[in-house]
């Protein structure tokens, strides 16, 4: 006789807020995102060999029966990056530490 237990959902919410895929620093969302492209679960292990294979296809799963939630945690975190990326343009010297930047990458090529 078959014994079923409930897997353990592999996403944990770090101090931040950011939900991470089991004790690795990978995103729900970077794993929704490549399956969203049409990545495997094994072709996405292979691009972040710090995860599970069984938890990908949990995620996938709590993904597939939560579009919904999951999609605006998503929207949410786009929104805060959004942010702080309009926050770090705006400081003093941004520009001219971009310009500097650009300047390296064009000298050495």
């Amino acid at each position: 006789m078959l014994s079923f237990k409930t897997p353990t959902l592999p996403l944990k919410t770090d101090s931040k807020g950011t939900i991470r895929v089991g004790g690795t620093r990978v995103r729900l969302d970077t794993v929704v995102y490549a399956f969203n492209q049409g990545y495997t679960a094994e072709e996405i292990l292979s691009q972040f060999p710090a995860l599970e294979l069984a938890d990908i296809y949990g995620v996938i799963s709590y993904y597939l029966n939560n579009r919904e939630a999951v999609d605006g945690y998503i929207r949410q975190q786009e929104k805060e990056a959004a942010q702080i990326k309009e926050q770090l343009e705006s400081r003093p010297g941004y520009q001219a530490f971009r310009q500097r930047l650009h300047n390296m990458k064009t000298k050495r090529n």
